[in-house]
């Protein structure tokens, strides 16, 4: 199989790295740039290596494939890097035939910004079609609507998609050298086939007690599957997903990875904006009354909205089962317990206890980068106006957030300047 990466950010290099660990040569592991210049400047760090620093031991991996996506005269078309171009040479550089990439992008690992991502998979959408799989792994929620909305809208033709959960920490301490400072978890899950199969039918296995019953690859499909084709790359994908072991990787059913994910985005929607308004690192919040209040006015209000959420979900699902159904016979979905408002402030908490994180709204700011706000806080402030879930902290953090970015950084009064 052939296995893309898209974003080479702290998370993109630690995942490519791992996956090209983890993988027999026969496959491959390409390295999207978006510019020749990004490409020579990794190039010329490392000679198209990639290097994992754990508590100090520094391994290196090489075997990559780069592509870089601005020379192709069509969209989505990638172009094999040649590191023999000089800065002269590359814009008048036309490559060879052989050098030009225009085929299926079997199994695509996504972790660039969600603001950035759809314009970019809308570049990519020629190469990637029913038989492709994309992972996505980013921060916040709401890309996957966004993206089936907007690009991937035939469901025949859409690709497999896995969304995956992290709570490993990495930073870059340089272009293609990540520090993994802290080990947690990736849990993922296969996003249900628009197709009707059903890829987590082994958990409805009645010959086997509860604690017995396991995620089956065999679900996805194995070989004399009539459609083993299409559903290939998803079983491959995930099958080298769970053999992570150094990420904590692990193969969940949607509804915890739902679960997970929201919990998540509930910690960046309290930690990021306030880190990134206070100029702080994380382990500083919540030492004083303010930051307790607005802790609890977030949790409460994401709280809801999940609940309502939930709600609106059940009644969808009730009356997609038909009139001749006996409804009052089914037991409704219950909130889960992680996602009452109590349960939301810890996870909280316990996530600034980590010390030295930075937030990557922070980080965004500081350098004069568009944030991710409108997919943590905007994301609960847009399902929570669809479902009738006044959110007014929420909202008033997206605004000042906003605000805070629209101000130019030499504008900006800092303390050693008073």
């Amino acid at each position: 199989m052939r296995f893309y990466v898209l974003g080479l950010n702290p998370i993109g290099t630690l995942i490519a790295y791992h996956l090209r660990t983890a993988l027999p040569s026969t496959h491959s592991v390409t390295l999207f740039h978006k510019s020749y210049r990004s490409a020579r400047i990794a190039y010329s760090r490392s000679d198209g290596a990639l290097a994992v620093e754990t508590r100090g031991v520094v391994q290196k991996c090489d075997g990559f494939q780069s592509e870089v996506l601005e020379k192709g005269e069509i969209s989505g078309v990638g172009v094999t890097f040649n590191p023999n171009l000089s800065n002269e040479q590359t814009p008048n550089y036309v490559p060879p035939a052989e050098d030009i990439h225009t085929d299926t992008i079997e199994s695509l690992f996504v972790t660039t910004k969600p603001m950035f991502t759809t314009n970019v998979l809308s570049k990519l959408v020629s190469r990637l079609n029913a038989k492709s799989t994309i992972v996505l792994l980013q921060n916040g929620m709401g890309i996957l609507e966004e993206l089936v909305q907007k690009v991937f809208r035939n469901p025949e033709t859409r690709p497999n998609f896995i969304l995956a959960c992290n709570s490993n920490g990495a930073w870059l301490k340089h272009t293609c050298r990540v520090v993994h400072s802290a080990h947690g978890a990736l849990e993922f899950a296969v996003v249900p086939d628009p197709r009707k199969r059903d890829f987590e039918a082994s958990l409805m296995e009645e010959s086997k007690p509860k604690y017995e019953r396991r995620l089956n690859l065999d679900d996805i499909t194995q070989p004399g599957d009539p459609l083993y084709e299409q559903y290939r790359s998803l079983r491959g994908t995930v099958a080298v997903l769970n053999s992570l072991d150094a990420l904590g990787a692990k193969w969940c059913p949607m509804a915890d990875v739902q679960v997970a994910m929201r919990k998540k985005l509930v910690v960046h929607a309290v930690v990021n904006p306030l880190t990134a308004l206070l100029g702080c690192r994380n382990s500083s919040l919540f030492h004083d009354r303010g930051s307790q209040n607005i802790l609890r006015s977030v949790c409460e209000e994401a709280s809801a909205v999940f609940r309502a959420q939930l709600e609106d979900e059940t009644e969808c699902w009730l009356r997609s089962l038909g009139p001749n159904v006996d409804k009052s016979q089914i037991p409704l979905g219950r909130m889960p317990p992680d996602l009452e408002a109590e349960r939301l402030m810890e996870e909280v908490t316990r996530a600034v206890c980590r010390q030295g994180n930075v937030s990557s709204t922070l980080s965004d700011i500081t350098h004069g980068r568009p944030t991710e706000i409108q997919y943590m806080n905007g994301y609960l402030v847009a399902l929570g106006k669809r479902l009738g879930v006044p959110t007014p902290v929420n909202a008033t953090l997206c605004d000042v957030i906003r605000m805070r970015s629209a101000l130019p950084l030499d504008q900006i009064i800092w303390s050693s300047a008073l």
